[in-house]
């Protein structure tokens, strides 16, 4: 029997870094007198390799999507909230509990915030990039990533877009308004939430680490109310009227 190929592994990649890498990348702002001496730089790089990488793997594995298509399934896929998702299930708490250069309560705290994790989830990948390159780095972040891949290409919704698409069908045109209803938090930990109006209206309120998430999760909760979704959030064959 032929043993199959082990499949590439973030973390497993990421124990291999230089300890000076590593720590850079497990380190918190909050926790250095210059931000420089944080996580935020390697965030910044590896923003934009996880963006490449998920680039390069829909266009070559969906030939069939129009650019659109492709640019709203990348924006979901590499996400604040797709990161958080990734790196729990990668288990990104475990290595900041045992690694992370702070103390131990700061490091137990660090573990437990989800946004904070996504974060480091993109420095590791931009340590992981510059020790070692992209050919070495970009396997690993296509397989971290393949389930939200899979769900953004088979049931994932821009809620906006068919919102305001199924207004559009509607016999008297009517247009969703989004309004910031709150923002709470420190400035990097910052939570929004919003409502859609319909007709003066409020069909949905929604809440996320940023307006955008908020105002998709708005308009989700107003594509239930309507009937357009069903319970696991797909869109329903047929239209209701409003």
């Amino acid at each position: 029997m032929n043993e199959q190929p082990e499949r590439p592994d973030l973390l497993k990649l990421a124990g291999r870094l230089s300890s000076q890498k590593l720590d850079l990348a497990l380190t918190h702002s909050a926790w250095v007198v210059r931000r420089s001496d944080s996580y935020e730089r390697l965030e910044f790089l590896g923003d934009s390799v996880l963006g490449l990488a998920i680039s390069s793997h829909l266009y070559a594995n969906y030939p069939e999507y129009p650019e659109g298509r492709l640019a709203k399934l990348k924006a979901y896929v590499v996400s604040r909230k797709s990161c958080s998702v990734v790196a729990a299930a990668l288990g990104l708490d475990d290595l900041v509990r045992t690694r992370a250069p702070g103390d131990e309560a700061q490091r137990a705290e660090l573990a437990e915030n989800a946004v904070a994790l996504g974060n480091i989830l993109e420095a590791l990948i931009g340590a992981l990039y510059l020790e070692f390159g992209y050919g070495a780095v970009e396997p690993a972040i296509v397989e971290a990533f393949k389930e939200r891949v899979r769900y953004a290409t088979t049931r994932h919704v821009d809620y906006k877009s068919t919102l305001q698409e199924y207004l559009a069908a509607l016999r008297e045109s009517a247009t969703a308004r989004y309004r910031l209803m709150r923002e709470d938090g420190p400035p990097h930990e910052r939570s929004f939430v919003s409502q859609v109006e319909v007709r003066g209206m409020v069909y949905g309120m929604g809440s996320g680490t940023s307006i955008k998430e908020s105002e998709q999760e708005a308009a989700r909760e107003a594509l239930t109310r309507f009937g357009v979704l069903d319970e696991d959030g797909v869109v329903r064959s047929g239209d209701d009227a409003l």
